[in-house]
């Protein structure tokens, strides 16, 4: 992620160089590169950068595109128009998929151009590939730090960064799951719901149910402590009535 670098050229507006500090502080990526910003820096990039300033302190200001994409080794340019070119087209997940295998030993850019109107025609003819979001093609209007952080995410899930930080499951063993359902039969014979005399394939569709859900120990004690508690309901409801 440290050899990426997110290029903006021309940026208009300081809020949205802030908003793309943001998209990539997000994702992990921390290499920004402004070439000729009309504004920065600036009070409206820091406000919407909402706490990415760091990014924005280290951000590398540049006069050209030579000098923003020394180094890069390959440049993907983010162009929403049909243009008449000789670079291959890629949607984001297959450019960044060659980007994040170069990534892992030299440079690469992520090109976005200006908010009104993208990349110029000689900025597109530097870039080895262009990516085109598919969007709706009746409104094909994404916001710079919008497309900003739609490839960060991508980069970061290339990467192999895309773990949410879910608890690994634990399963509870076998014999503790046997456990929960004789005591679910026992129960749902008590109360009526289930008759031996007749038997049905109501256990093996609840052993099914459940063997989807994986039960932890702690899932089987709920369980269990509602079983027991409607053992113990029924029961005292039995001694009221007689």
């Amino acid at each position: 992620m440290n050899n990426v670098r997110v290029v903006l050229s021309h940026t208009s507006h300081p809020g949205n160089i802030g908003a793309a500090a943001r998209a990539m502080k997000t994702m992990g990526l921390s290499r920004l590169v402004l070439i000729n910003p009309k504004q920065f820096p600036d009070p409206q990039a820091d406000a919407m950068s909402a706490g990415a300033t760091d990014i924005l302190e280290q951000a590398q200001v540049c006069a050209t595109l030579d000098e923003a994409l020394q180094g890069c080794v390959l440049v993907a340019g983010m162009s929403a128009r049909v243009r008449d070119i000789s670079q291959e087209v890629l949607p984001p997940r297959e450019a960044v998929a060659l980007l994040t295998e170069q990534a892992m030993t030299q440079s690469v850019a992520l090109l976005f151009g200006t908010e009104m109107s993208g990349l110029t025609n000689e900025e597109a003819a530097r870039c080895q590939v262009l990516v085109r979001i598919p969007c709706n093609p009746d409104y094909s209007s994404l916001n710079l730090a919008a497309a900003v952080q739609l490839l960060s995410y991508e980069m970061r899930l290339a990467a192999g960064l895309g773990d949410c930080g879910a608890p690994a499951l634990q399963p509870a063993p076998v014999e503790q799951v046997e456990r929960l359902f004789e005591h679910m039969e026992s129960t749902l014979v008590e109360i009526g719901f289930l008759n031996h005399k007749h038997p049905t394939k109501l256990m093996h569709k609840l052993r099914r149910l459940y063997a989807r859900a994986r039960l932890e120990q702690e899932e089987i004690n709920i369980l269990r402590g509602i079983l027991t508690v409607t053992q113990e309901y029924h029961a005292n409801k039995h001694k009221v009535t007689k």
